[in-house]
């Protein structure tokens, strides 16, 4: 199976290079699904109706999310009938929405996608590896799914590098989010699963991660909140991974994507 994992998408210009440069990355990489972190979609700060349906219409199969999954208020009246939009896995039990979904993509194979939080710097939420366990435990790779995702949504590194060792081999791909920079570790773990710490924002990368620069620049300096952070408006990069699995789920390949923006630029060779 392919697999395509497309990192935060932050605004519009994220929404923007999603929509110039999916098509294209369809026609080349013929992916069997694809995945993208949706959670800054919207201004930077969650994601609508409205821009759910452009992604998905631009070819997005799953939008997995984060810790800014409900900044838009209007999430929560449907989410729980989105079958195709994901919250972290490990919010506490009567959170709207849910934490895994179970699709079928065109030619009948079945993909599992779980989205998790770290607690590392972040909100404490219930347990991203219990939540784990129990998803890998109910559905198998190789029996139940022919594929395995996994979104991380984690500031630190190494909370998502002991997810990766955690479910190695019982999980096709294990691709962290949140700090919408790319990072150099794409890898197949030992049990064959793919793992990347970070995928990176489709965003404009002349930024503080995807941010106009000038208020979280003066906040460090100064200490002092200014004014509301928005998304950098210039031409974005779209940033992701590209996954191959085996009969049995396992990767046997990943490759970084970078398209577009100021970037260096990046794509798999077939």
């Amino acid at each position: 199976m392919r697999i395509l994992f497309i990192g935060d998408i932050i605004g519009r210009p994220g929404r923007d290079v999603v929509a110039a440069e999916l098509p294209r990355l369809k026609d080349l990489l013929k992916p069997d699904f694809v995945v993208a972190n949706g959670e800054n979609a919207a201004g930077g700060f969650g994601v609508t109706r409205a821009i759910a349906d452009d992604l998905f219409g631009a070819g997005v199969d799953c939008l997995t999310t984060g810790n800014h999954w409900a900044d838009q208020r209007e999430i929560l009246t449907f989410i729980d009938d989105e079958d195709r939009i994901l919250r972290p896995r490990n919010y506490p039990a009567g959170v709207p929405g849910k934490g895994a979904g179970f699709y079928e993509t065109r030619s009948g194979q079945h993909v599992l996608v779980v989205n998790l939080m770290g607690r590392v710097f972040m909100d404490a939420l219930d347990d991203p590896f219990a939540a784990a366990e129990h998803e890998l435990g109910a559905c198998p790779l190789g029996e139940a799914a022919d594929a395995i995702i996994i979104d991380m949504h984690a500031e630190a590194t190494s909370e998502k590098m002991a997810m990766g060792h955690f479910c190695d081999g019982r999980a096709s791909a294990v691709i962290g989010t949140h700090s919408h920079i790319p990072t150099a570790d794409a890898q197949v773990l030992p049990g064959g699963t793919a793992y990347l710490t970070d995928a990176g924002g489709c965003c404009d990368y002349d930024s503080v991660i995807g941010m106009d620069k000038y208020e979280p620049v003066q906040r460090f300096i100064r200490k002092m909140h200014g004014s509301r952070f928005t998304p950098a408006m210039g031409p974005a990069t779209l940033c992701g991974a590209f996954v191959e699995t085996n009969e049995k789920g396992l990767a046997t390949r990943i490759d970084m994507i970078r398209v577009g923006g100021r970037l260096q630029q990046a794509l798999p060779e077939l």
